[in-house]
């Protein structure tokens, strides 16, 4: 095992790169992000908190699909327009509710292809899309999908609550397949799997935010395993040490190509030791096989160690995912 080279690929990576620019639009954002008073998490969460009383808060995200997967298939993207946005209710321990759309299609047959995947997707994971907005004559082809959810004040899973000390958890469902067997960065879990299950490993999401087992937590999304984790790890401005062989993992899909991919169903998550058997147990009933890999460290640098190595993946101060705040 290369591992300097590993950690280069993973810095280079464009699912990592492309997150820089996000600062961008929060730093233009911000005086008008929490204008009401009522918006309880920072930018770097994978859905905004909204306060409605009762101890309630609505999730609300919102996901665009590449243009390159809609090219390369509609229907996928489709498809994939509501899992993500799915996910990022479910990471946060909440339960879904509703999603709107917006498409834009320069033919009608991407626009078709399109709706049926984003119904396809509705009925695997039982979310209703009640609206949106449609653009039938575009010079372009895309897909938004923005989401709702609801969950308890007082048990959402956030990126921000990872503390000094905990454990780091990484759970993932490796019976999959890669959709682009090109690309490799779809590890599919969802599309061929049973209605039941897929719903299960949102719904079990929420059963341990209930009995408030995670410190932190997100889904493992474009940037992949450890840029999932550092996006987390920055939001908490805390760093880690991460063991590779520790990282559940298909068999046959090298290193390389396991560390970007995005995963069907994968979560990463932060929890005192104490609480690390119940979250393995809760989650590995559905099929997402979960390890502790790490431990939460106050040294804002993310640390990949194998064997006898130890190199920092990500440094807040010098190459942080996501560029938010002072680090």
């Amino acid at each position: 095992m290369d591992l300097a080279n590993l950690v280069k690929l993973i810095q280079d990576f464009k699912g990592v790169t492309r997150k820089n620019s996000i600062s961008e639009v929060t730093n233009l954002l911000e005086s008008v992000y929490n204008i009401s008073g009522d918006v309880l998490l920072d930018f770097g969460d994978d859905a905004s908190a909204i306060d409605i009383g009762n101890n309630q808060v609505i999730l609300f995200a919102a996901d665009g699909i590449w243009g390159q997967l809609i090219e390369l298939d509609p229907y996928w993207a489709g498809y994939c327009a509501v899992l993500v946005n799915v996910n990022d209710i479910a990471a946060m321990g909440g339960k879904p509710l509703a999603m709107v759309n917006i498409l834009a299609a320069n033919n009608d047959n991407v626009s078709e292809e399109l709706i049926k995947g984003i119904k396809c997707g509705c009925e695997k994971f039982n979310v209703p899309m009640v609206g949106g907005h449609f653009h039938p004559d575009a010079e372009y082809n895309s897909v938004s999908v923005a989401i709702i959810g609801i969950m308890d004040k007082d048990k959402i899973i956030s990126s921000s609550g990872a503390n000094v000390g905990d454990k780091v958890l990484v759970a993932i469902d490796l019976e999959g397949r890669f959709y682009d067997e090109e690309t490799k960065l779809n590890w599919d879990t969802t599309y061929n799997k049973d209605f039941q299950l897929v719903r299960d490993q949102i719904s079990v999401m929420n059963k341990i935010a209930n009995e408030k087992l995670p410190t932190a937590g997100k889904d493992i999304s474009n940037p992949g395993i450890l840029g999932t984790l550092e996006m987390l790890l920055e939001a908490s401005g805390v760093g880690a040490v991460v063991n590779l062989e520790k990282i559940p993992k298909n068999e046959d899909v090298p290193w390389e190509v396991w560390l970007k991919a995005y995963p069907g169903a994968g979560f990463v998550l932060t929890a005192p030791s104490e609480n690390c058997d119940n979250i393995i147990k809760n989650l590995e009933k559905y099929s997402l096989t979960t390890n502790v890999v790490g431990t939460v460290t106050n040294e804002k640098v993310l640390y990949l160690e194998n064997e006898n190595e130890k190199l920092a993946v990500f440094k807040q101060d010098e190459n942080p995912v996501l560029k938010f705040g002072d680090y």
